[in-house]
């Protein structure tokens, strides 16, 4: 958290303001007033995080005129926090929402992050279970509902799978959470609901990733149709903006269904598709969230690789 200074009460409050409702550039020379560092002072401390940022750029990102892309330079937004005494995710988030409004349509917090950094962890972690890529699994249908809390966490999901064996000897599927940041996969809880149990579970805390193995008790033939379901606790994090689901490979129907408690609905909710992580997303719309059980959800009826999802805001 953040230590102001005596005399810093003017620049903290704009700054307080700033990292609540953005936009980045405001919040970043906000901060950047109220450490009282000169760019050049900034400059160095980035050098020291091991980041090259030039004071030109800095000084074109508080302006406003430039904002941080590459992965360099989100890097150095990261280390930003650090160096400016931020809470984690501030500036981050407050970039990400604007490249949610701006032409490039660039991801939004979660995917900023989550999915360039924890592909590596994610191999490593299904690697760990001896799964690759769809396991011998080919997806018929794959439905799930996400449960958003009354303190607008992301409360638990679960998922039902319909997939056909495209090769002898199948016995499992391999699950992936992940969570909003801040979240702690070690007290997530993952149940096995029908037609399977629950065998190992591995976790990255830094990234918030969760596999679980998912054992069906019977080996599936090449041709042959199985239907499990399961669910997972998590609520361990703050407020979620968004859930979506990353396909690597084509399948059958995709459904998802995001439930709202009645209490903290939020102000407008959209559908949003990207080709990749790195690619713009795209496939904007609408979507009403209906009562009495305060849900959205969009259905596609064939998987395609690349990433579908449900994004809010909140008042």
């Amino acid at each position: 958290m953040r230590h102001a200074t005596e005399h810093a009460d003017v620049p903290t409050a704009e700054l307080d303001t700033a990292l609540r409702g953005g936009p980045f550039h405001v919040a970043l020379r906000a901060a950047i007033a109220a450490r009282g560092l000169p760019l050049q002072r900034v400059q160095h401390h980035l050098s020291r995080h091991g980041v090259k940022v030039g004071v030109t750029s800095l000084s074109y990102w508080q302006q406003g005129a430039r904002r941080p892309q590459r992965p360099e330079s989100l890097r150095a937004v990261r280390a930003l926090e650090e160096i400016l005494q931020l809470p984690d995710e501030s500036l981050i988030r407050l970039l990400a929402e604007a490249g949610e409004h701006s032409v490039a349509g660039r991801p939004r917090g979660r995917s900023y992050r989550s999915l360039i950094e924890a592909s590596d962890v994610l191999d490593r972690l299904t690697a760990d279970l001896d799964w690759a890529v769809d396991g011998g699994l080919h997806t018929l249908g794959h439905h799930e509902c996400v449960r958003i809390g009354a303190r607008r966490e992301l409360a638990s999901r679960e998922a039902h799978h319909i997939v056909r064996a495209h090769h002898d000897g199948v016995d499992r599927f391999v699950a992936v959470h992940h969570g909003d940041p801040g979240c702690d996969p070690r007290r997530m809880t993952v149940h096995a609901l029908e037609n399977c149990r629950t065998g190992r579970l591995r976790w990255d805390q830094d990234t918030g990733v969760l596999v679980a193995e998912l054992l069906f008790g019977t080996r599936l033939r090449s041709g042959d149709t199985f239907l499990f379901r399961y669910g997972i606790e998590d609520g361990t994090a703050a407020a979620s903006r968004e859930y979506f689901q990353r396909f690597g490979s084509p399948g059958g129907q995709y459904a998802l269904q995001v439930r709202f408690d009645a209490g903290t609905l939020p102000v407008r909710c959209h559908r949003f598709a990207q080709h990749s992580p790195a690619a713009p997303r795209s496939g904007r719309q609408e979507l009403p969230v209906t009562g009495p059980h305060h849900c959205a959800h969009v259905v596609e009826p064939r998987i395609r690789p690349g990433i579908v999802g449900i994004a809010w805001d909140w008042d």
